[in-house]
């Protein structure tokens, strides 16, 4: 007679429970830009796209509910109001319907206000701070040469009446104000060749003609290059200089510098 095994009985599935990663502290939201009114109030409902279900919810923040979502709240509901003073809101730990609110779901962040966040803005000052360190470092250190190929873009024509002091404090100035632009400069490897240009047509060498679409020689008037539709006439001179042609153009221009 066979005998029947009898299989164990399925364990239930276990339902797994999200853990809270929310972090519970006050927690402070400023308006955007520089105007501060007296009291400002947003809109105390919203809509919120879920991109875990893919669809829209309804947000609405009520003081006596314990969820920000309208479908999982219950009567009666309470409809509080959210009013930034003198520029501001602080949001308690406890209230955390209002913060989970303003600090995911609502419209207006980071359009009408934002989270003060002070360890980010201390990291972002941090990472500025080295970057203009740096830049102020590169700008000590760097040649006369490279130092008025970088200015002329910011002040243009006007580094020819300037002394090397005049150019090493200026290019400072420039690397502190604006150490992203003056990096961005500093690794362009075009920057020198548009300064060079820039020379050679200060110095009658080369022209540029009035519509801006050609390069000539000023003596005898014969075409160097033509501009492509669109582009800066310095950035096309000094990619041109790289050519088989420009090269040779570019040496005999470095000649008649000296």
């Amino acid at each position: 007679m066979e005998t029947k095994v009898k299989k164990p009985a399925a364990k239930p599935a276990v339902k797994e429970t999200k853990k809270d990663t929310w972090e519970y502290k006050n927690r402070l939201y400023t308006l955007k830009g520089e105007a501060t009114p007296l009291t400002f109030r947003i809109p105390s409902k919203c809509q919120w796209w879920d991109e875990e279900n893919k669809e829209m919810r309804n947000i609405r923040y009520c003081t006596n509910q314990k969820s920000p979502f309208q479908e999982e709240q219950s009567d009666p509901a309470i409809l509080g109001q959210i009013v930034f003073r003198d520029g501001a809101l602080s949001v308690k730990r406890e209230d955390v319907v209002l913060q989970k609110i303003l600090s995911i779901y609502h419209s207006g962040l980071n359009k009408y206000y934002e989270e003060e966040k002070p360890e980010e803005q201390a990291a972002d000052q941090v990472d500025y701070i080295n970057m203009e360190l740096d830049a102020m470092n590169a700008a000590r250190d760097i040649d006369i040469d490279k130092a008025e190929a970088i200015l002329r873009v910011e002040i243009g024509s006007a580094v020819r009446d300037m002394s090397s002091k005049e150019l090493k404090r200026d290019l400072l100035v420039m690397a502190r104000r604006n150490p992203a632009g003056f990096l961005e400069l500093l690794e362009d490897e075009n920057v020198e060749l548009r300064n060079f240009g820039i020379k050679a047509v200060e110095e009658n060498l080369i022209g540029l003609s009035q519509d801006q679409r050609t390069f000539n020689w000023k003596s005898s008037g014969r075409k160097l290059m033509t501009i492509p539709f669109d582009e800066n006439p310095y950035s096309a001179l000094a990619a041109w200089f790289k050519t088989d042609e420009g090269v040779e153009v570019y040496k005999t221009i470095t000649k008649k510098l000296k």
